[in-house]
């Protein structure tokens, strides 16, 4: 999993600072959930993935599989609001399922929104490499290196603690040991079997973590060097004008070319 999402491509926003990157994207998050034209969500949805093409940090063939699910993502977000939310103005009703005017741009409001989100993430996460981001904090906002340094330690074990799993599978079944139980019994038995020998191993080797950081004073009691430093330079300012102006580009798209017309989908009684 960590190899699946580490950035291959060389581009302005994986060479930007990761803290900054950090404050750029949160602010692009905040403008979409306070969103409530849709033709401006639309255009967000859409410059957002537009941007994970051009500027992600993954191959274009391995970027078109991860925005495969949008449209799934898209469906799942928005039939919830059209098929159950408020309307005066009825379309179509059987049964529970009621479709309105109001709540059927609601519903597209809510995918569109849903797909930004994801663009945004995926962007962030694709020209992000954790090690860096963390020593970012670190360095530019002063981060505690013990919540750091185990977070890192964290993301790095987890791949073990699967290997681990699979072994003891594995083991369970050349011995022929199978869960007969149904219900809270086979959860019983399931606990027995995988949850109790993991979750001790997995304590053994934090414990053994701990002491190792602790021994090389990982705690923040002194000052320390950093094998990556986290500098600001022209590809900072960079990403910072150009994730300034895809929301802007977005809004006067919405602004002359508008799909819907509607600059309010919130319901009003």
């Amino acid at each position: 999993m960590i190899e699946l999402l580490k950035p291959t491509r060389q581009t302005v926003l994986l060479r930007t600072n990761p803290a900054i990157k950090l404050v750029l994207f949160v602010a692009l998050c905040l403008v979409t959930v306070l969103t409530r034209n849709i033709d401006f969500a639309a255009y967000q949805a859409l410059t957002y993935t537009v941007l994970l093409f051009a500027f992600g940090g993954f191959p274009v063939r391995k970027t078109l599989l991860l925005v495969l699910p949008f449209g799934f993502l898209f469906v799942s977000s928005s039939m919830t609001m059209i098929l159950f939310g408020k309307g005066d103005t009825l379309w179509w009703q059987w049964g529970l399922f009621r479709i309105s005017e109001e709540s059927f741009y609601r519903g597209l409001h809510l995918g569109f929104r849903s797909i930004a989100f994801a663009a945004e993430g995926l962007l962030f996460v694709s020209t992000t490499p954790s090690v860096k981001l963390f020593y970012a904090l670190m360095q530019n906002f002063r981060l505690a290196p013990r919540f750091a340094y185990s977070f890192m330690a964290s993301i790095r074990l987890l791949p073990m603690v699967w290997e681990e799993f699979l072994i003891r599978r594995q083991a369970l079944q050349v011995r022929g040991i199978t869960v007969r139980g149904k219900g809270l019994r086979g959860m019983a038995e399931h606990v027995r079997l995988y949850a109790v020998p993991l979750l001790s191993q997995s304590i053994r080797r934090a414990h053994r973590v701990a002491v190792a950081m602790e021994a090389k004073q990982f705690d923040g009691g002194g000052k320390r060097t950093y094998y990556y430093p986290s500098n600001v330079s022209w590809t900072d300012a960079a990403a910072v004008l150009l994730l300034a102006l895809a929301p802007c580009a977005a809004y006067a798209a919405a602004v002359v070319f508008p799909w819907f017309g509607i600059a309010d989908v919130r319901y009003h009684s």
